[in-house]
């Protein structure tokens, strides 16, 4: 891969993983509830998601996925009760007093944080049909396609493995500020709303026309 095309790419990166979504919230939420070196398994399961999702696409599956209106509607609606589910589990979510010192914290399984992370990226079919359009756009024909995907990949890995940590961390900062039940119910229910709002929009998407 040229270095200009790479370039682009990298900007685009950053633009694409800047864009509040689903996984923006995700990792604020986690940031929030668990602190930032905890929540930050969140992130990384985000990455798992990520990366199927572009071995998908590099492997053609993503253009069955984009055409086949049955397996779009599966994965979306998948994803739309997943994120329900995410609103109601922080909706109910028990608030603890973190004036009685942080081991009052609620602690998180890696695994599950991981699985959560990755199920919120995975289940958005939006994103496959995305990177569809946008990846072969930097694709030379001509060179070896393998290795610009993997060079594709870990850039934008990497790159949002940076913006979900300013999003984690900046959450796991406003947790020191919520010292009571009550600011952390609101803080709890502000996130489920978020999620809920993610699943509106992930439900109003719609597979594009071919």
């Amino acid at each position: 891969m040229a270095l200009e095309t790479w370039l682009a790419f990298f900007v685009a990166c950053w633009v694409i993983s800047l864009s509040p979504g689903a996984g923006a919230v995700a990792s604020m939420s986690a940031g929030m509830q668990y602190g930032f070196w905890r929540g930050y398994w969140n992130a990384l399961g985000l990455q798992l998601g990520l990366a199927l999702q572009i071995a998908i696409v590099a492997a053609g599956v993503g253009a069955i996925l984009a055409t086949s209106a049955l397996a779009f509607s599966l994965i979306k609606w998948f994803g739309v009760a997943y994120l329900v589910f995410l609103a109601y589990k922080q909706w109910v979510a028990l608030p603890s007093d973190l004036d009685t010192g942080a081991a009052e914290r609620p602690i998180g399984r890696p695994l599950t944080l991981v699985l959560r992370g990755f199920l919120v990226n995975f289940s958005n079919p939006k994103a496959i049909v995305f990177m569809l359009a946008v990846l072969p756009q930097f694709i030379n024909p001509q060179a070896p396609l393998v290795a610009q995907y993997l060079v594709m990949g870990v850039t934008m890995i990497v790159v949002d493995l940076i913006v979900m940590a300013g999003y984690t961390g900046l959450a796991s900062r406003v947790l020191r500020l919520l010292r009571t039940p009550r600011q952390q119910r609101v803080m709890n229910r502000s996130f489920a709303a978020l999620f809920a709002a993610a699943a509106g929009l992930l439900a109003t998407v719609k597979r594009a026309a071919v």
